[in-house]
C-alpha cells in the first residue's frame, strides 16, 4: 500500500504559478506510474498529467497542456506538478495518484489506471 500527501496549495492570482508535490510513502513508487487529478465544486474528478515510473514519459490533458509540467524524483519519492498561467478555472482540489507497481499504463487518463489517491490540496486562482 502507497500512502500519497499531497502539499503546496493555495491562493495565487490569475496568470500566477504554482507548484505542488507529493510524497508518497512505501518502496514501490520508483516502480509506479503517478497522476495529478483535479476536482472542482460540483463537477467529476477529471485528469491533469501522468508520469511512467521512469519518467520518460508524460501525458496531459488538453486544458492544461502547455502550461503544466509534470515531473517525479524516484530519490524523494515525490511527483511534483508545476502549474503557470493560472486560470480561474483552474480552481479544484488537486489529488495525486499512484498507479500499481510495474503495471504499464496504458490510458493514464482513467481513474481506474490508479490505486492509491492522496487527501488532495486545494488551488484556488482568483481574478
Amino acid at each position: 500500500q502507497v500512502q500519497l500527501v499531497e502539499s503546496g496549495g493555495g491562493l495565487v492570482q490569475l496568470g500566477g504559478s504554482l507548484r505542488v508535490s507529493c510524497v508518497a510513502s512505501g518502496r514501490t513508487f520508483s516502480s509506479s506510474h503517478m497522476g495529478w487529478f483535479r476536482q472542482a465544486p460540483g463537477k467529476e474528478r477529471e485528469f491533469v498529467a501522468a508520469i511512467t515510473w521512469s519518467g520518460g514519459s508524460t501525458y496531459y490533458a488538453d486544458s492544461v497542456k502547455g502550461r503544466f509540467t509534470i515531473s517525479r524524483d524516484n530519490a524523494k519519492n515525490t511527483v511534483y506538478l508545476q502549474m503557470n498561467s493560472l486560470k480561474p478555472e483552474d480552481t479544484a482540489v488537486y489529488y495525486c495518484a499512484a498507479g500499481r507497481a510495474a503495471a504499464i499504463v496504458v490510458e493514464p487518463h482513467l481513474l481506474r489506471e490508479y490505486e492509491n489517491w492522496g487527501q488532495g490540496t486545494q488551488v484556488t486562482v482568483s481574478s
